[in-house]
């Protein structure tokens, strides 16, 4: 179960394969993807259901691959760290009966003590009593890990004492609400993105409590170094512009062409979860999330102008790494010898805002932005991150580096140690101007200081 619900962790939007919903309407059931994890012939249909569920559920991102736990969930009162969920009787959840499950998963509560709204049961409380039943008999398949995670939650007074979530509780569960006048489909997102992915606690704003804004519902909020954008249908500072398959384009690879590209906790619940979703639990998703109410805010993103984006240099050099190593060391001595750039914080040739992108970023996203596809380097051509009106997201990555959502995808390395916080505008600068096809930016250094504190 993903652990988190007070700015924690990451972005997600999951579904399940049970055909049953959480208000009782019954849907055609799906099989999961061919590609799933865990599902094996060998195990009950039952059992398999359970598996897709974990998945839908991203329990993966907080508590391992191997369910051992020990992930930290940073929040604002300090790190929580998820538990060993494996079926050890000893370290796990062995001891568990499925009533113990399920109300652990709908009100946070364990035999022997409250758990923290890092587990996201808020948004769990309304999963369906099938899928809690498939996910339990998972469970009890899993190889037990028999020890401890390596690091446990401790939490200065008065936060360490549990019992205060009960009050918590009653002002914040559930955190969403059914809508009525959803078709069937819209119906099934609905139940994925509230409830299994909990979509919510990384996309919707906070309370003075810490819990769900209800009213600015999935309209983008902070998540320490990142932040999870607006996906309400607002064509600005929304997704409103996405098509129903671009959401689930998105959903399943992580990437939409010269618009986006998961990075952080997206690429978590990308790489955990929706990646491994049917087709109809992503279509259903994306049917939902584009009838929620719309929201506009002011982060929002600049339209794209095509004309003002590069061409590639050849045909061949995003596909030839060799062209490209060979053009790079060409565009390093050319850029080396020129003086004259509107962005140029000092008169030093190697300070230029290009000699910058292409010593620190050239050689993975390439001279002309888009990268190295067949090496999982990511284009930047276009991308709604550096369109936006606020370069916040931009800088965080330059600073902390990414992670891709495919487990082949190379870590982004980040360079707040590297660069200077002039340095990182110059680049943010660069990066929007040339490859966000803006036609200014004016980040500056003290805007780079004011974001990363």
């Amino acid at each position: 179960m993903k652990p988190l619900s007070l700015m924690l962790s990451a972005l997600a939007l999951s579904m399940a394969s049970s055909a049953v919903m959480a208000d009782g309407v019954r849907l055609p059931s799906t099989s999961p993807a061919a590609s799933l994890p865990n599902v094996s012939p060998a195990n009950s249909d039952l059992v398999n259901r359970g598996a897709y569920i974990a998945r839908t559920a991203d329990c993966m991102a907080c508590h391992r691959e191997d369910y051992s736990g020990g992930v930290a969930i940073e929040t604002p009162i300090g790190n929580i760290y998820s538990t060993n969920i494996t079926p050890s009787q000893r370290y796990g959840i062995g001891n568990y009966t499925e009533a113990d499950f399920k109300k652990a998963l709908q009100k946070g509560r364990v035999p022997t003590h409250q758990l923290y709204p890092a587990m996201p049961y808020p948004s769990y409380h309304g999963m369906a009593d099938a899928d809690i039943s498939v996910l339990f008999a998972y469970f009890q398949t899993v190889p037990p890990v028999e020890a401890d995670p390596e690091n446990t939650t401790k939490l200065p007074f008065p936060l360490n004492i549990r019992t205060l979530m009960l009050a918590w509780n009653v002002i914040n569960v559930p955190s969403t609400e059914n809508r009525t006048g959803l078709t069937q489909t819209q119906q099934r997102g609905e139940y994925l993105v509230n409830n299994l992915e909990h979509c919510g606690t990384c996309h919707t704003p906070r309370n003075i409590t810490q819990g769900l804004n209800k009213k600015k519902y999935l309209s983008g909020a902070p998540l320490g170094k990142w932040y999870a954008p607006n996906i309400t249908p607002d064509n600005d500072s929304g997704i409103g512009r996405w098509s129903e398959q671009d959401i689930a384009t998105y959903l399943r690879t992580g990437m939409l062409d010269k618009r986006a590209y998961a990075g952080g906790p997206m690429a978590e619940a990308v790489a955990h979860s929706t990646q491994y979703l049917t087709d109809a639990d992503l279509s259903a998703m994306a049917a939902y999330l584009k009838v929620i109410p719309i929201i506009k805010t002011d982060d929002y993103v600049i339209p794209v102008d095509i004309s003002r984006l590069p061409s590639p240099v050849s045909r061949s050099i995003t596909y030839n790494l060799i062209e490209q190593k060979d053009y790079l060391a060409q565009a390093k001595a050319t850029t080396n010898t020129d003086t004259n750039n509107n962005f140029s914080t000092n008169n030093n040739a190697k300070n230029s805002p290009k000699s910058l992108y292409l010593a620190a970023c050239g050689s993975c996203h390439g001279v002309d932005g888009y990268a190295q596809p067949d090496a999982r380097y990511s284009s930047i051509v276009g991308l709604s991150s550096i369109r936006r009106i606020k370069p916040d997201a931009l800088i965080n990555v330059i600073a902390y580096g990414a992670k891709g959502a495919l487990n082949t995808a190379p870590k982004m390395p980040g360079f707040e140690k590297e660069l200077t916080h002039a340095q990182i505008a110059s680049i943010s600068n660069y990066v929007r101007v040339n490859f966000g096809g803006l036609q200014s930016s004016d980040v500056s250094a003290a805007d780079v200081k004011r974001i990363l504190k």
